[in-house]
């Protein structure tokens, strides 16, 4: 077995987190340019982090691509209680795609596909030649749990996880990760905006998943349940199945990862050119302190071309 380690990003989770942690300050970070930088230097800030604490031999970030998929096909109101991004927040969607690609690693999406689905696509395409760490902001992502799939799910403040293993994920919830999905299509996902079973609560939802396993087999015993559980059950059945279809992480997504593109070997100076002419400064702070095999003064060539 090789040492090869995949960092797999969640692109949006740090986005939108590393926006609202300072937006409710208003402290946005304009450039000179008049353009807020401040997701964007939240972003890398926490990347980076995750590079210095994972390890990694090959990167790539994951993107929803629009703000619709298939599963808006399938239930019109999925994520409709959503907010639109506020307007410092938009012009940040390309720059991080940008400053991405300035670290030279693969910005990963396809429309009609949120970022979960291609991170779980990947990890099924690639879990047999690598350990994967996937860093995201989403417990939906919990399910891909793999034993060579690990899950952190960022906490408040940068760098610091809760970190998810197969088989601590069974020791805490008596559930196999690919149950997950089940107790979703009891409880439904108020921030995604699917009901699941109306009346029922996560306790309940798990509690039922651990003792017949699934949805099916759950349906199978609605006799014994109360009288109550068996009549929220039955009145909502298909919003059952259908939450259940929606809570489901799609690992058939139409791409391929390119192995070799996302092999990681340092910090290229495109990354620092960036950091530098877009004044991305907390960030390079960091830098300088993140890649000690670059030179005193990396941004020097940037500086001299000035």
């Amino acid at each position: 077995m090789n040492n090869n380690r995949l960092l797999l990003v969640d692109g949006m989770a740090l986005l939108f987190r590393s926006f609202f942690a300072t937006a409710i300050r208003k402290q946005f970070m304009f450039n000179s340019k008049g353009v807020p930088t401040n997701a964007v230097q939240g972003f890398l800030r926490h990347f980076l982090t995750a590079m210095e604490t994972s390890e990694p031999t090959h990167v790539a970030v994951c993107w929803d691509m629009g703000s619709k998929t298939f599963r808006n096909d399938i239930f019109q109101d999925y994520k409709s209680n959503r907010e639109a991004p506020p307007v410092e927040l938009l012009p940040q969607f390309d720059l991080a795609k940008e400053v991405t690609s300035a670290f030279e690693i693969p910005n990963v999406g396809l429309q009609g596909y949120e970022a979960d689905d291609c991170i779980g696509t990947i990890c099924k395409q690639v879990k047999g030649e690598m350990e994967i760490t996937v860093l995201t902001g989403d417990r939906d992502l919990l399910q891909i749990l793999d034993n060579r799939v690990n899950v952190w799910i960022m906490q408040k403040g940068i760098g610091n996880y809760a970190k998810h293993t197969k088989s601590l994920f069974t020791t805490d919830y008596q559930l196999d990760p690919e149950q997950l999905v089940d107790v979703k299509a009891l409880m439904g996902d108020a921030s995604d905006g699917y009901p699941g079973v109306k009346g029922i609560g996560e306790k309940t939802a798990t509690r039922l998943i651990q003792e017949y396993g699934d949805i099916e087999t759950l349906l199978e015993n609605l006799s014994v349940l109360t009288p109550g559980q068996r009549n929220k059950i039955e009145q909502d059945k298909e919003m059952m199945f259908l939450s259940r279809e929606l809570a489901k992480i799609h690992c058939e997504v139409p791409i391929t990862m390119d192995i070799e593109k996302a092999g990681w070997s340092g910090i290229p100076q495109t990354a620092f050119d960036f950091v530098q002419e877009h004044e991305l400064n907390s960030v390079r702070r960091q830098l300088h302190l993140f890649d000690k095999a670059k030179a005193d003064n990396p941004f020097e060539e940037w500086e001299m071309s000035r």
